[in-house]
């Protein structure tokens, strides 16, 4: 049975610090506002929907205690819909994407919210752990190099020789791509700290590589240049996802029930998959996780019409475009997390929310995401426009 995405939404990237323009939400009432929109604008009965998966990080303060569900009895749904949270890292709700295909191909589910949130002025990354090593010792005696993100990007952009200059020149080039789009289509304006919120934040047009040269090294210490001594230190704030809140949410059917209940699917999934990889590298499963994917489709890179790879650090998607090859113009083409921000719960069904816009302003049949992952994971969805 195959699902279908009926609809995607999300709200503007706001700044993930104090007085950004989404720090006064709480999280669960700022997803459900979203979930509520998308079950509006499907005009379905609320209680048709059989579960809601949500994505989510920082699972501490506001953002405890299940946020699917409380997210879910925010948006007004009925008691009876249940929800449960994922936290697969950066890519949660992506695999809130992917668990909500696998129930509906096998037939256990007709209709799933997969969905995502994250306020990282109010719940900081790593916040979840603070005052604690979440790594047991026979991790870290297994993986002797285990460190944080910010080292990982450096150690990928050392794998395949990306420097400081392509890194700023892909930065500034996300920022101007980003900054081209209207992108009223795909956001819900809601309220924000000084008045409606539905413009990303985020975005910096103008960005330009002079700029971004001035910028220092975001990860260096004395102590980590002394570990990697062939690091050439390159990844800053500039070059980099800022910190961001947001909520992003698709409604995943059936093709039984869109056409029972009057439903236009947007794009079909064609097939999703995560893969582990090396932890103290980090953020290169993307790789392995895009040529999966294809393998399993005997498809190439040039059969993909649009790619979204998470910007994470412009390392990342210039790494996979220097492993998998392709048409650079067709990575990212409306700009990335470096601009659009990312949301760490979030940013799987944003991505998603982007790439159907994309598909469909381009009038192109496949489009495909892949997100790295904290831990050394990473997954990728393969999806093709209606």
């Amino acid at each position: 049975m195959s699902a279908v995405i009926v609809d995607v939404l999300r709200t503007a990237s706001g700044r993930g610090k104090p007085g950004g323009a989404l720090s006064a939400w709480h999280p669960a009432a700022l997803l459900g506002t979203v979930i509520a929109e998308l079950v509006d604008r499907a005009g379905i009965d609320p209680a048709l929907v059989d579960d809601v998966y949500a994505g989510c990080v920082s699972q501490v303060g506001q953002q405890t205690q299940n946020v699917a569900r409380t997210a879910a009895l925010a948006a007004g749904l009925p008691v009876t819909v249940p929800g449960t949270t994922i936290d697969r890292q950066c890519g949660s709700s992506q695999q809130a994407i992917h668990f909500a295909h696998a129930a509906i191909a096998s037939g256990l589910a007709d209709c799933v919210i997969a969905c995502g949130v994250e306020l990282m002025s109010t719940h900081p990354i790593g916040s979840a752990a603070i005052g604690h090593d979440p790594i047991p010792g026979q991790v870290h005696g297994r993986f002797p190099g285990l460190t944080h993100q910010g080292v990982a990007a450096e150690l990928v952009a050392a794998r395949f020789g990306i420097g400081r200059d392509a890194q700023d020149e892909y930065a500034a080039r996300s920022h101007a791509r980003a900054a081209a789009v209207d992108w009223g289509d795909e956001i819900l304006t809601v309220a924000g700290i000084d008045g409606v919120h539905g413009v990303d934040e985020t975005i910096r047009a103008g960005t330009t590589v002079e700029r971004l040269a001035t910028l220092q090294p975001a990860f260096r210490t004395d102590a980590l240049a002394a570990q990697h001594p062939g690091l050439d230190w390159a990844v800053t704030a500039g070059n980099a996802s800022p910190l961001t809140d947001g909520a992003s949410a698709v409604l995943v059917t059936s093709e039984a029930f869109a056409a029972a209940h009057g439903l236009t699917p947007r794009v079909r999934i064609v097939d999703s998959v995560a893969v582990g990889s090396d932890p103290v590298e980090m953020l290169s499963g993307v790789i392995p996780a895009t040529e999966r994917i294809l393998d399993r489709q005997r498809m190439r890179i040039d059969d993909v019409d649009l790619v979204e790879v998470n910007e994470a650090f412009a390392s990342i998607p210039l790494a996979w475009l220097a492993a998998i090859g392709g048409d650079g113009d067709r990575l990212n083409a409306r700009g990335g997390a470096i601009a659009l921000g990312h949301a760490l719960g979030s940013s799987g069904t944003r991505i998603m929310t982007t790439l159907v816009h994309g598909l469909e302003r381009s009038g192109t049949r496949y489009g495909l995401q892949t997100m790295c992952e904290g831990g050394g994971m990473a997954n990728a969805t393969l999806v093709e426009r209606l």
